[in-house]
Parts: structure tokens; sequence; C-alpha cells
């Protein structure tokens, strides 16, 4: 990003309440709205859970009056309206179709482009300190234009020090956890080295964790995770549930349910989503009920666990990997499924679970990490299995799609569960709550510097 790029601010067509300055008005300092900034190194909102709370988080909040900007690199987030977006460009080293790709001469630009490309070339993942260090030059230019600064889990040097606003950092949960399930999974001693070469960022952002003032995470077990993995003192930390859009994730009794439909939400190959056991547990399902068939909303990997285990028990017309859909036809796809499966060995919240649940879509879920949280009882609103237990998530799976009236009540009584505890409204609000603490304990008056600065302008 240019000089001139940053000193201009965010782009170009925002809606006008996106806009950083912020009159005084009539009433107290608590009434007035929040000028936020929300970092994200990683904004897809179609793969992974980062880009969704930062769509969705950024739209609620813009509701309740605030006015934010959200500060991205590739692949840039998808934002809703009311909700302006500075682009940060990165070399976009892993973009489709040239992932780990060689930058041209002429697209290095500074110093933090030459360490994102080393770091690459030597096995490592360099977007989270890359990106925080462009974002504090970023800060730095734009001095005084905002009351707080959000950080959605970069964890890099970069955000340590004076940002000019107080700093609220949301953990997920410790990226520690998915490199140990790596690690668990490696098959030999090189692909562990590359594992852990990989994921020598971890060991930065338990450094950055560690002098955070103002935590903010999405559960009570990720809440823990933090503590233990990361060292956070336990004061620091404050709970936020996330949760679905349930204007949009909701029952359409129109939406014809499809017999022997099972639905997921998976990366092919990433251990931590358990994705093989599911494709395991669908090989015994499919002894007894033929009709049985998984669709997963993810990207379908040619080679590996997932695809060698689809192959071996011979479910190359019973599995179907969809990307690239539109929110209605997600949507769509939820509700058409007898049952959403969440095999997951670990999650800091489950987005997925929540959403299909909203739809009143039954589900079966393991009790990973936090998906308990989400999920709720066992019988009561999903029916609950081990993580890593094929034979359970079969038996849950052939128990759920041989009985409509269990599936019409769990499913009922799911959706109950998420308007009563999960969504983004109740979360934008607990997240503004917190942004207020963090100001009032800075002790940092609110627009001084930004009225001193646009008044040097005019």
């Amino acid at each position: 990003m240019t000089a001139e790029a940053i000193e201009a601010g965010p782009r170009q067509g925002a809606s006008p309440a996106a806009s950083p300055a912020v009159a005084p008005d009539a009433g107290g300092e608590d009434d007035r709205p929040l000028r936020i900034a929300l970092l994200t190194y990683k904004g897809n909102p179609f793969c992974g859970g980062q880009g969704v709370y930062v769509r969705h988080l950024s739209r609620e909040l813009a509701r309740l009056g605030h006015h934010v900007e959200v500060v991205g690199s590739q692949p840039y987030p998808t934002l809703d309206e009311g909700v302006a977006l500075t682009e940060l460009a990165s070399l976009d080293l892993y973009r489709s179709p040239d992932p780990f790709r060689t930058p041209g001469r002429d697209e290095y630009r500074d110093w933090i482009d030459a360490l994102e490309v080393a770091t690459m070339w030597t096995g490592g993942f360099p977007e989270p300190l890359t990106f925080s260090l462009r974002a504090r030059r970023m800060l730095a230019a734009r001095r005084g234009d905002f009351d707080v600064v959000h950080d959605n889990q970069t964890l890099g040097y970069g955000l340590l020090g004076d940002l000019g606003a107080p700093l609220v950092t949301t953990i997920h949960h410790p990226i520690t956890v998915d490199r140990q399930l790596e690690l668990d999974a490696a098959a030999d001693w090189k692909r562990r080295a590359s594992v852990r070469r990989w994921y020598a960022f971890t060991r930065m952002q338990k450094r950055v964790a560690r002098r955070l003032p103002s935590v903010l995470t999405v559960s009570g077990t990720s809440r823990q995770e933090i503590v233990d993995h990361l060292g956070v003192r336990e004061d620091r930390i404050r709970v936020v549930h996330i949760g679905a859009d349930t204007a949009l994730w909701s029952p359409d009794p129109a939406v014809a349910e499809i017999p022997g439909r099972i639905v997921t939400t998976s990366s092919a190959d990433v251990p931590l989503k358990g994705l093989i056991h599911l494709v395991e547990a669908l090989a015994k399902l499919r002894t007894e009920n033929p009709a049985a068939h998984l669709v997963v909303v993810g990207r379908r990997a040619e080679d590996g666990p997932v695809a060698q285990a689809i192959e071996r028990y011979g479910l190359q017309d019973a599995v179907e990997f969809v990307k690239g859909i539109s929110d209605a036809e997600l949507v769509d796809l939820v509700r058409s499924a007898q049952v959403a499966c969440v095999p997951s060995l670990y999650e800091g919240f489950s987005l997925p679970a929540a959403e299909a649940m909203a739809t009143g879509t039954p589900l079966v879920a393991t009790t990973g990490g936090a998906i308990p949280e989400v999920a709720g009882p066992d019988g009561e609103t999903c029916l609950a299995v081990p993580p890593g237990d094929a034979g359970a998530l079969s038996a849950a799976l052939a128990r759920l799609l041989g009985d409509a009236d269990l599936r019409a009540r769990l499913g009922a009584a799911g959706r109950a569960r998420v308007l009563a505890n999960f969504t983004w409204a109740r979360a934008a609000q607990g997240t503004a709550d917190l942004y207020r603490e963090a100001i009032a304990r800075s002790g940092a008056p609110r627009g001084a510097d930004s009225a001193a600065r646009h008044g040097a302008r005019t």
C-alpha cells in the first residue's frame, strides 16, 4: 500500500456511515459511536472462520451505530453495506491457482515484502508477522482516526506498543492446538519437521499474547486453552460468544429434504476437522443405508488421507465436494440435508454447528473442544459422539437418518438454542462493551488527536 493510499484512508464507495470522523454529540461519552479499526490478515468468508467473523461482526457493529473500517489483506473480506474496507496488500503468495509463487522483481516494494518471501522460501508462514508490520505503519499514518483497534488473531510483533488507540485482540483458539494435531498426524520425521517450521509463527503469537491487555475469545473452552497454551493471564480474557445470522440461517419448509443426505463443512486434509473419520463412518453407514451420502462444503484434495479413504471404501459417488456457492445456495444445501455433521477433533467455537442448528437441521457433533458449548446436551439439542470415533459417528448418523421424529425434535430444539444464545447481534453488543472498557482503562481522551489532525489539514 502506498503512502498516498494510507493517507487517503478507506476505499472510495463505502457507505457514508463508515467515515472515520465522528462529530461530538450532546450525549455522554459512553453514548457516542466508536471509530473501530478491525484488522484481519485473512478475510475470505467462504474458507475458514476468520472471514466469517469479520464480515458478520463488522455488519452488526455498524448496525449499532459504530463506524467500522476493516483493514484486510488478501484474500480480501466480503463486507456488507455500511462497512469500509482498506486494502493492506501483501504479495499474496498463497493465491490460487499458483500458491507458493515467486513474485516478479517489480512486485517488491519494501523490506517487509522481502521478509515475506524469505520466510516462505524457508518453509515458514509469514503473514501474521508481515501483516502486523504493515498494519502498524498504516495506523501510525492515520494516528487519531480510531478510538479502538481490534486485531482478529494476527498476534504479530507489529501490534505491540503504542498504536494510537487501545488494542483489543480476538483469539479464536490457540493455533498451537492445530500445530499439535498436525504433528500427531504426520507420517514421518520429514513431515514433522515441515509442520514445525510452518508453525514457527506460533512462538511469536505466544510472546505477543502474553503482553496483550485485552483479549476476547469465543468460548469458555478457548479461554482455558489460551491460559494453558499461551500463558495469558485469565483476568485479561473475556468470552463473547459468536453465532449465526439467524435471518439467513433459518428453516424453510419449501426446500425439499433429500433422503440420506449428510452435510458438513470441512477442509479436506486438515486433521483438526476430522473429515477422514466422517468418511470412515459413511462407509460403515452405507452397508445398512445405501442411500446415505455426504456433501462436503469445502475444497476437495486430489491426494492425501481423505482422498485415499474415499477411494479405498469405494465412495467416489457418495461423497461430493462443493465450493464457491452463494450464501443462499449454502443455506439451501444445509436445509436439504437430513443431518448436519461436525466431526472435528477440536473447535474453538464451531460456526457450522450454530448455522446448521439455526436452519432447524438436526446435528450430529463430536465433543471436541468447545463444540458442546454450542451444540448443547446429547439427546436434547444434538447427538454427541467422542472425537475421532468413526463407529460412534456412524451409529449416531444411522439413528438420526432412521428416526424422523427425533430429527424434528432435535432440529427445533437446536434452533431455539441458537436464537437464545448465539446471534451476531449479541456478539456485537458484547464486543462493543469490551471496546469501551479498553478505552476507559487506557485513559486516552477520545477524538483529541483526530480533531487536531483534521484541523491541521483544513
